[in-house]
């Protein structure tokens, strides 16, 4: 397996209340933070832009991520896109093995105009193909200056090499108002047992147990009682992502960081997280685990759960989107899913909510091959702009969004239907395609109109996207948010190291030792899971001791001396 695989997260779980990362441990809270950056962020950032020819032009683009609706440029989003700025976007999504590709197309010298390759930069950058972007942000960036503002600094590369070389790509001053989650339970589930206590994985086991023996079919179809997805990369998303989650963790990838001693570990060499999957072990010897878990494709996956008669799961809200959606349209409201916050037991706090603050580490990169790259940084800063910001989240005034009586800026009422029910939102309208992985605001910053720049926004936008179901589920266990349900990012920290899973690691044998170790995870923990119970241990020891032999001690080692280059980087450090 390659770099990206090791690294790679869940997008989303990763954001938080993001109010700069400090020298105490003290945390503000999200109404003080969201009121800092209403206050301090600069509205209507426009100004100072100099001023570049908007005739028509095309920039290729290759990006590490997939989107099934990526719209071609021929949204109503995009025309306007191009209007506004002669930009043409021609981008091309990986569909396999982005890691693969970026080292192809580093041997290769044949570069498209702009890069995402998220955490395999480092290829193109020691090939000499990508620009440094410094000046270029000097004369051509000042929306970008005024967005990343006091974590300009945090797109820098290093302490050895302190220039920048992306765009970073995740939103600045981001306020979580949903929890960071890892375990669903359908609603049906917790409605039949009357709202039964879902905190430990005994009562999440427990209530698939109970509901399995009363409903083993649903819809003339076996009932599934929790189902994981190992396709390839995913299976550090579904997999061995929750064992983290579960054990007190917050997410830093791979690697698990002490709170108090900042010291690192990769986090399935825990005891805590051997007894996740001794967990895992014993609810596929009970029958409660499909048996498909680590044979099925994504497609098939994604196709059971829209079914109805998957029960639970582990994974990230982006990678069941679409099955939920499919849900909701058809329907099946009480097939949808809570989020429910399971640790490994009463001892155990769940902090998967837990701010790294803005962390900088991937971004969109200007190759050598790019012939105006003053154009290609001018466009950039136009995303970084109110109006592209408002144009990428919300779309076109009067066709998809209009001002209510209040001033509240409100999608149309078929536009806000259609985006909570069609699947294909994103690609008929464009909105939504042009937001990650380019430069965006956080959804706590307003723009010159008083309205945030995110839809979604406020608690109230929050519950209005709920469906009736889940109001009634919310209110079941006395919540009106699932919020409610988690410790609050203000409960905690912000972490001075960021997020470990954004981090470059450059040596080739760190990298090499950093694929063994993910590898050799990939083949035995499926391994042990499906074993019998009195083979597991033996199985999770040879695990252990192969991860060693790979050269886990030296990855750690690095991984310490990167976290606490880091603090020192951005002046976190105690």
């Amino acid at each position: 397996m390659k770099k990206v695989l090791s690294i790679i997260l869940v997008v989303l779980l990763f954001m938080g209340v993001v109010t700069g990362c400090k020298k105490t441990k003290d945390s503000d809270s999200t109404k003080e933070s969201r009121s800092k950056v209403d206050e301090e962020t600069p509205e209507g950032s426009e100004d100072g832009a100099k001023e570049l020819s908007k005739e028509p032009i095309t920039f290729t683009m290759y990006s590490a991520e997939s989107n099934p609706n990526y719209d071609n440029f021929e949204s109503p989003v995009a025309k306007k896109i191009q209007e506004l700025t002669g930009v043409t976007l021609e981008i091309e999504y990986e569909m396999d093995d982005p890691a693969q590709r970026i080292g192809i197309m580093a041997a290769s010298g044949e570069y498209p105009d702009l890069v995402y390759a998220k955490g395999d930069l480092l290829p193109l950058k020691e090939a000499g193909a990508i620009l440094q972007l410094d000046d270029l942000i000097e004369e051509y960036g000042p929306n970008l200056k005024k967005l990343y503002g006091e974590y300009l600094p945090r797109l820098r590369w290093s302490t050895e090499d302190p220039h920048i070389y992306y765009v970073g790509t995740y939103p600045v001053y981001e306020v979580r108002l949903e929890p960071a989650n890892l375990f669903w339970l359908q609603h049906a589930v917790v409605k039949e047992l009357g709202y039964p206590e879902i905190k430990t994985l005994d009562d999440f086991e427990k209530a698939l147990k109970d509901y399995y023996a009363k409903y083993p079919q649903i819809e003339g179809q076996d009932t599934i009682p929790l189902s994981l997805l190992a396709d390839d990369w995913r299976f550090l998303i579904s997999v061995t992502n929750p064992a983290w989650a579960a054990t007190g963790g917050s997410d830093d990838g791979e690697w698990y960081v002490d709170p108090e001693t900042y010291e690192a570990v990769r986090h399935l060499t825990r005891e805590e997280e051997r007894e996740y999957f001794r967990w895992l072990n014993h609810m596929n010897n009970e029958g409660l685990l499909d048996p498909e878990s680590f044979s099925q494709k994504t497609d098939q996956y994604e196709a059971k759960i829209a079914s109805g008669r998957v029960l639970a799961l582990a994974d990230a809200d982006w990678s069941i989107g679409s099955p939920q959606t499919a849900l909701r349209e058809a329907d099946l409201e009480e097939r949808m899913y809570g989020r429910y916050p399971v640790v490994l037991d009463e001892d155990t706090e769940c902090r998967v909510n837990q701010s790294p603050g803005y962390t900088g580490g991937w971004g969109i990169s200007i190759t050598t091959s790019c012939e105006d790259p003053e154009r290609a940084i001018a466009f950039l800063d136009w995303m970084a702009t109110e109006e592209g910001q408002v144009l990428t989240h919300w779309g076109i005034e009067g066709e998809h969004w209009e001002y209510n009586a209040d001033g509240k800026r409100v999608f149309l009422p078929e536009i806000d239907e259609m985006r909570r029910t069609d699947p294909e939102f994103g690609k008929k309208t464009g909105i939504g395609n042009y937001t990650y992985p380019f430069p965006q605001w956080g959804n706590g910053i307003k723009d010159s109109t008083g309205n945030y720049v995110q839809p979604d926004s406020e608690i109230e936008d929050i519950i209005e996207n709920y469906t009736e179901v889940e109001k009634e589920v919310l209110a079941g266990y006395g919540a009106k948010v699932w919020m409610d349900l988690f410790p609050s990012p203000e409960d905690f920290p912000i972490k001075p190291w960021g997020a470990t899973w954004m981090y470059n690691i450059e040596d080739p044998d760190l990298v090499d030792i950093d694929n063994r170790v993910t590898d050799i995870g990939m083949t035995l923990i499926p391994k042990a899971i499906l074993a019998s119970p009195d083979e597991f241990d033996s199985i999770w020891d040879e695990y252990l001791k192969s991860v060693e032999d790979a050269g886990l001690p030296k990855l750690t080692e690095a991984m310490n001396d990167m976290i606490q280059e880091k603090m020192e980087l951005w002046g976190t450090k105690e």
